[in-house]
C-alpha cells in the first residue's frame, strides 16, 4: 500500500488514488500470470452479437461471461475448466477496503489493449447489490466514467492511474459507469502495455 494515496470521493464512488504502490503492483501483477496461464484472456460478444474491444477471464468460484445468450455467471472458463482460485494480494485489497467478512466469490479481469473500451454499464448481474464491487486499475491510464442510475444526465470523468483502486458501493453500487479510452502506453508495468483491470464482486 502506498503512503501517499489520496481519497476522492465522486457521486458515491470512493477513489483511492495511488493505492498501491509499485512494488505492491508489481506483486500483483506475478500473482495474476499464473492465472493468465490457467484461464486465458477471451473476447466475449455481446447479446447483440458485437464484439466487446476488452478482452477477459475470471478467477475465483464465479467468472463473468457473455454471449447471444446474454449476460451472466459461470462456473467454467471457455475452454471447461474451473476458473483459478483469486490471487492472494487481490483479497488482501478487498478486505483493507471493504471490512467485511465475506470474500468475494468472482475476480473479473479485464484487459485493455490499444482503443479498448468499455461503454456505460451497471453492474447488476449479482444477486446482492448490498455488497460492494472493487475495481483495482493496473497498467496504462484509463479515463473513467460515472454517469447515473439511468444512461441519461451528466457524466463526470476521472483519470485512473496505476495502482488507484474504486469501490463502488451503497447508493453508488448501481451507477452507470465505463472506460472511455486507455493512454496506451503510458505506463510500463505491463511489459506490451495496455490496462488491466480486476472488479472483485460477491456473486451469490
Amino acid at each position: 500500500m502506498a503512503t501517499a494515496m489520496t481519497r476522492l470521493r465522486v457521486r458515491g464512488f470512493d477513489i483511492w488514488k495511488s493505492y498501491l504502490d509499485s512494488p505492491s503492483q508489481t506483486e500483483l501483477i506475478s500473482a495474476l500470470r499464473p492465472v493468465l496461464k490457467a484461464a486465458p484472456l477471451f473476447s466475449p460478444d455481446t447479446p447483440y452479437g458485437k464484439p466487446m474491444t476488452v478482452r477477459m477471464t475470471s478467477a475465483g468460484r464465479f467468472g463473468w461471461f457473455s454471449d447471444r445468450r446474454g449476460y451472466r455467471y459461470e462456473e467454467r472458463h471457455p475452454n471447461g475448466s474451473r476458473w483459478p482460485e483469486i490471487p492472494e494480494p487481490a483479497l488482501r485489497i478487498w478486505s483493507d477496503l471493504t471490512g467485511l467478512d465475506r470474500q468475494p466469490d468472482c475476480c473479473l479481469i479485464n484487459y485493455y489493449g490499444e482503443g479498448a473500451r468499455m461503454g456505460l454499464h451497471q453492474d447488476k448481474d449479482e444477486a446482492d447489490f448490498s455488497f460492494p464491487v472493487v475495481s483495482v486499475s493496473l497498467g496504462d491510464d484509463g479515463m473513467f466514467r460515472i454517469g447515473n442510475l439511468t444512461r441519461a444526465g451528466k457524466t463526470e470523468s476521472v483519470w485512473l492511474n496505476s495502482g488507484d483502486v474504486v469501490v463502488m458501493g451503497g447508493d453508488a453500487r448501481l451507477t452507470y459507469h465505463g472506460v472511455d479510452r486507455i493512454r496506451f502506453g503510458s505506463s510500463r508495468l505491463l511489459p506490451r502495455g495496455g490496462r488491466l483491470n480486476l472488479t472483485l464482486r460477491v456473486v451469490t
